[in-house]
């Protein structure tokens, strides 16, 4: 007599081998999804930064990148007193500067700031392209998510880079 099923031990071992695939795969998923996440956040961060710097140069009017907390930034023109600003940041009163639209961002991870000048949390960019002061922004190094090819960003006086933090520095990619 021919039998044209399945034995029930073949079944075991076809699910058996499907769970495994699947928990694997769960596992490497959870991993690209948090490095997914960083770079996004470095990029997005690194665009709104660059906007700001290229802002400054064609409006000829400074522009202020306020670091608000470690999970949120701003963005500044300086527009006060008119026409052409102070080159000084006021975010509230009379003399306010105007924040940019669609900001204040928020990111889903601690941004460090990190320079030797202890104001690192207002960056300039003033209308003939250089910014102050000179630094990195890195995501919090303590996450157990990074690994991601882009995690910080290089600021220095003319220009603005994307890199890797090595624990140290930001290494330019």
């Amino acid at each position: 007599m021919k039998n044209s099923g399945i034995t029930l031990i073949e079944l075991l071992i076809v699910i058996s081998i499907v769970g495994i695939l699947s928990v694997a795969l769960g596992f490497s998923y959870k991993g690209w999804q948090g490095r997914y996440n960083v770079e996004t956040t470095t990029k997005d961060t690194y665009s709104h930064l660059m906007k700001a710097w290229t802002r400054a140069m064609t409006r000829n009017r400074t522009h202020f990148a306020v670091l608000i907390d470690k999970r949120s930034y701003t963005v500044y023109a300086d527009t006060k007193p008119s026409p052409d600003g102070n080159s000084t940041l006021h975010t509230s009163g009379a003399n306010a500067d105007t924040e940019l639209p669609g900001f204040p961002q928020t990111v889903e991870y601690d941004l460090q700031w990190d320079s030797a000048d202890p104001n690192m949390e207002i960056l300039t960019f003033d209308k003939r392209g250089r910014i102050s002061p000179a630094g990195t922004i890195f995501i919090d190094p303590n996450n157990p998510d990074i690994d991601a090819d882009y995690d910080c960003i290089n600021i220095l006086f003319t220009r603005i880079d994307m890199g890797k933090w090595n624990g140290a520095s930001c290494d330019i990619k």
